[in-house]
């Protein structure tokens, strides 16, 4: 198997000309004049090991060793089911440019998500703007889609021979949310696999006129993106010169891919009540019902952006583990 590298950009923040910044986010990511970009590594990196008393087994497998592309793939360990699982795959977020599989608080979730949801999980590490902008994260989805395809035939990995690939879920957060929803709009006129539905965890989705959620947003102490934080991270990952209403980000823009299209798929929108992206994710959710797609939105009470990764407060695990329930009862029927 080739090598997997678990990590992208540098390890601390040590251009020799710091004035020469010109996007940055937190101490996530720095993007200089020179094109140089740069990631601390602030959030810790797992290995694909997983504790026995979990019941869940983990692997690592490269599908395109020269983009860098590979997969986590979970399952349950305890084989006590009467049927074959469900499959999710799961995009990551990080608005585009930051963010990895193997980040620890990911990794965590989806052992978790495994367990509670009785499903295989294949955790997808995409590549990453602004060295590859968009379309590269959607090629990537695709790519695996092709892979699993390929894999349902092969049978090569022992933590996917359990599943049911005529139930395969794309399901994602923030960013990744908004890398579903665009790899299902490509897979209707690709006869490659077609999704049993989604799951769009605070979608990333965004537009040139404010909605009032983001107009009167505040610096949520439990939400994981501001408004200038969207804005730079759509800046990094949209093609240059492209505005918020480039159908990439608003899936409500002229010349975006149809939503009449994802009447295909049942859809789970899952919505924190303090995010930034309310008001976005639930006029998504109001436009695909209004074409008759089958689409249901959850809203989870007083959490923000990315509550279920962040776990830093008591509210953001009991909403965690409804959600998590919420999406079992989804893939199982």
């Amino acid at each position: 198997m080739a090598t997997i590298s678990l990590s992208q950009g540098s390890t601390n923040f040590h251009h020799p000309n710091n004035s020469s910044v010109v996007e940055e986010i937190g101490r996530l990511i720095r993007v200089h004049k020179d094109g140089y970009v740069e990631r601390p590594q602030v959030v810790p990196h797992a290995s694909c090991m997983v504790p026995s008393r979990l019941d869940v087994v983990a692997t690592d497998v490269m599908i395109n060793k020269f983009t860098n592309l590979w997969v986590r793939v979970y399952a349950p360990s305890n084989r006590q089911f009467s049927s074959k699982l469900s499959l999710l795959v799961y995009f990551h977020g990080g608005g585009f440019c930051v963010g990895s599989t193997s980040w620890a608080c990911y990794h965590d979730f989806l052992i978790n998500l495994t367990r509670v949801a009785s499903c295989a999980v294949v955790s997808v590490n995409y590549r990453l703007a602004p060295e590859n902008r968009l379309p590269a994260a959607y090629d990537d989805g695709v790519n695996v889609i092709t892979w699993l395809k390929q894999e349902s035939l092969k049978g090569t990995v022992n933590e996917l021979k359990w599943c049911d690939f005529s139930r395969v879920y794309l399901a994602g957060d923030s960013a990744g949310a908004n890398i579903a929803h665009h790899v299902a709009s490509r897979l209707v006129s690709r006869p490659v696999f077609s999704p049993k539905g989604i799951i769009l965890i605070q979608p990333f989705f965004g537009g040139e006129s404010r909605t009032m959620s983001e107009k009167h947003s505040t610096q949520a102490v439990n939400s994981a993106l501001t408004l200038v934080a969207s804005d730079t991270y759509w800046r990094l990952a949209l093609p240059m010169g492209s505005t918020r209403d480039h159908p990439w980000c608003n899936p409500l823009a002229r010349g975006a891919p149809r939503l009449s299209d994802m009447r295909l798929f049942k859809t789970l929108v899952c919505v924190a009540e303090l995010d930034i992206l309310k008001d976005r994710n639930l006029e998504f959710t109001s436009f695909l019902a209004s074409l008759g797609a089958p689409v249901q939105s959850i809203i989870y009470k007083d959490v923000g952006h990315a509550f279920q990764v962040l776990h830093n407060y008591p509210m953001a695990q009991t909403r965690t583990h409804e959600m998590m329930t919420h999406v079992k009862a989804f893939i199982n029927p």
